[in-house]
């Protein structure tokens, strides 16, 4: 059997890890992921933590050598014993017996933080939003769903500070896709540009053509190892829907995965929608597919960037790419 493809997703706490890959895991289906959380590798509970005086954005404060083992054991299709982090009190669960799905979803803040951790990947990914904007999301989850108060979550961010710019953002740099969600020229925040860095690292789909002529369309900038995409939050539906059409005829093998439950968000219990994270998940989505044809046609990774003795092209029709 194929092994997984595994996909990581780093970024600081509150930076949308969970928002970005909830809609790539609806559409591959709940039984085909593996969703999971490598900040359960805490070494001290939060009371611990206090005592210590470290936050867990510390690498000294996580199992990260017990982390990159399990991660290779799921990429090895063998399942295992994984730990079991509580943020509502803090504490540790018992532990749960994890079994590797076709694809693995990893995502936490010291994910992609060594080059042992790194190689476990197929796709790496960072989420880069503003600061201001970070802490926003994080004082409203926070709050709303684990019980702190505003000055409470404030108070940790300015403790953490320090960590995060040691620990946490230099991990942008090792990243295939970088991925800011920032606001555009609209106050709405449901209307949040997307800007993506492309990097060299993997095989993006062609999207030359597609950028247009103002302010508010798509815009494509070629940089040396990167190419910058641009989605304002403010893209109309016509074309938003170029460009999907643009991506999923590069990955007409995974049609059948096709689907409009892209780009869905909640704040609080209310159901709101972008197109600019849509297509943001549905990049995500091409480079999973992709990876998967490629090591079901027996090739090691999808990495390269063209066709090598060891890396089959992806073929005009492959519907079992994600089966």
């Amino acid at each position: 059997m194929p092994r997984p493809i595994m996909l990581s997703i780093a970024g600081d706490s509150g930076s949308g890890k969970t928002t970005i890959t909830r809609g790539v895991v609806r559409v591959l289906g709940d039984d085909k992921v593996t969703h999971f959380c490598a900040d359960d590798y805490h070494r001290y509970d939060r009371r611990q933590r206090a005592e210590r005086g470290i936050t867990p954005l510390d690498p000294e404060c996580n199992y990260l050598d017990v982390l990159t083992n399990d991660l290779r054991h799921l990429r090895q299709n063998e399942a295992v014993l994984k730990p079991v982090y509580q943020h509502v009190d803090g504490t540790f669960g018992p532990p749960v017996y994890v079994v590797p799905a076709r694809f693995v979803v990893a995502e936490g803040l010291l994910v992609n933080h060594t080059a042992a951790l790194r190689e476990m990947f197929d796709i790496r990914v960072y989420l880069n939003p503003p600061e201001e904007l970070r802490r926003r999301w994080k004082v409203s989850r926070d709050c709303s769903r684990r019980g702190y108060s505003t000055d409470q979550v404030l108070k940790e961010l300015d403790r953490r500070e320090r960590d995060s710019e040691a620990y946490i953002r230099p991990q942008r740099h090792h990243a295939d896709i970088v991925v800011s969600f920032m606001p555009g020229i609209s106050a709405d925040p449901d209307q949040l540009d997307a800007h993506l860095f492309l990097r060299d690292t993997l095989p993006h789909p062609d999207l030359a053509g597609m950028a247009g002529n103002g302010d508010g369309d798509l815009s494509l900038t070629e940089h040396e190892s990167e190419l910058e995409l641009r989605i304002p939050g403010t893209i109309s539906a016509e074309r938003a829907l170029e460009l999907d059409e643009a991506i999923w005829d590069r990955m007409h093998f995974a049609s059948h995965l096709r689907t409009q439950r892209l780009g869905e968000f909640t704040v609080g219990s209310d159901l709101h929608r972008s197109d600019a994270l849509a297509l943001t998940q549905l990049l995500l989505l091409y480079h999973l597919v992709t990876a998967r044809a490629v090591i079901a046609l027996g090739g090691q990774s999808a990495r390269a960037t063209g066709p090598t003795p060891h890396q089959p092209a992806v073929p005009d029709a492959l519907p079992a790419a994600s089966g």
